[in-house]
């Protein structure tokens, strides 16, 4: 593998020799490879790079469920929907929620209706808005990974601190590895190799990951988001997929984002997400149900779960037909192969959510084509 400091991850030459070793590594290869980028970041820069034009043949890449947006469920949604049309409640939201369509409506047609929906860029965002609106009561529609469930926890225990009663969350938050064991499991999914999320490695570290290698015999590298990050994941994969295939070694998790991620982790912000959180069963939008992915609050914290505290009437949730985002959201179609792609969805006009969020996998085949360089 061509050696590279950290001036390097745009370096075109950098990237025509580890496109050149992927090549050759890849010509080992007696069968095709389907790698499956986890992270949503991951799929954009890919789309925008063009990197799946600069690959052989016989190694494809399939975008999976990296995006939180996009695997938060109909049902979830809809709940989110309903505490909006509670009187006297502001629900505060990112801004990628606003478009997803429910089974009927949106928060933004919501709020266009005169609901008290406002976008906000952070929880303590929302923590302050309580804190200035006492009247009203706030509710933070908690959607997101690893990532972004630690700075949740820690507005959570400050709203405790400050013994507010008018703050509360509505936790969709979901946890990746056993999300990543349901795609190892499912017949459907011919699935090689994995790139592992840069961002939720950093704080969860690679133990998480190892029952991939250990278990179903399926290598993973954690790599970050510039086109030479990729590209070198990908070389590292395809070397260990080669010398499996050999018998001379044995598929591993790595990490080729050394300055980003460590071998732990984060023990304090996995500290702060046990102490607040606890594991509970959470629905994926694609994958169904998967115990134990899901972050419900802890009893010292109960007070603060929206869940608990509002009842509004949710409408049973149903998918619009013809949208296929679960399949895209699994890897086994291409955005592309959804009959409503480019038509009836599109992203002024979002029938599903893998074109409304900023990480979607229809939003980036939508914006920059198939992923070879070229719009489709």
């Amino acid at each position: 593998m061509p050696d590279f400091n950290s001036s390097g991850w745009r370096d075109p030459d950098i990237a025509r020799r580890l496109v050149a070793g992927i090549h050759a590594r890849a010509a080992q290869l007696s069968e095709c490879v389907h790698i499956m980028e986890v992270c949503g970041t991951h799929t954009m820069s890919i789309a925008k790079n063009g990197l799946r034009g600069l690959l052989p043949e016989n190694v494809r890449l399939l975008s999976g469920p990296g995006c939180p947006v996009c695997v938060t469920a109909n049902a979830d949604i809809d709940h989110a929907i309903a505490l909006a049309g509670i009187d006297g409640v502001t629900v505060a939201t990112f801004g990628d929620m606003l478009k997803v369509p429910g089974s009927s409506t949106s928060l933004a047609a919501e709020k266009a209706a005169g609901a008290d929906v406002r976008v906000v860029y952070s929880p303590l965002d929302a923590l302050e808005l309580a804190e200035r609106e006492p009247e009203r009561q706030i509710v933070f529609i908690g959607v997101g990974f690893e990532t972004t469930a630690p700075t949740v926890a820690a507005t959570i225990k400050r709203a405790a601190a400050a013994q507010l009663d008018n703050f509360s969350v509505f936790s969709a938050h979901k946890t990746v590895p056993q999300a990543l064991r349901a795609i190892a499991s499912d017949p459907d999914i011919a699935l090689s190799a994995l790139i592992l999320p840069g961002h939720v490695s950093t704080i969860i570290g690679v133990a998480p990951y190892e029952f991939l290698a250990d278990e179903f015999d399926i290598p993973g590298v954690i790599t970050g988001f510039e086109p030479v990050d990729i590209l070198q994941g990908i070389y590292l994969l395809i070397q260990q997929l080669a010398e499996s295939a050999r018998g001379t070694g044995q598929v591993s998790i790595d990490i080729a984002y050394g300055r980003g991620v460590r071998g732990e982790g984060n023990p304090h912000a996995v500290a702060l997400i046990e102490e607040v959180f606890a594991a509970d069963d959470a629905e994926w939008r694609g994958l169904g149900v998967i115990p134990g992915t899901g972050l419900t609050l802890r009893e010292p914290f109960a007070a603060f779960d929206a869940r608990r505290r509002f009842s509004p009437e949710v409408e049973p949730a149903r998918t619009v037909k013809g949208c296929e985002c679960g399949d895209i959201l699994r890897g086994i179609k291409r955005p592309d192969e959804c009959r409503l792609f480019g038509r009836a969805c599109v992203p002024e006009r979002p029938v599903g959510p893998c074109m409304v969020s900023s990480e979607g996998s229809c939003a980036a085949w939508y914006r920059y084509g198939d992923g070879s360089g070229y719009a489709a």
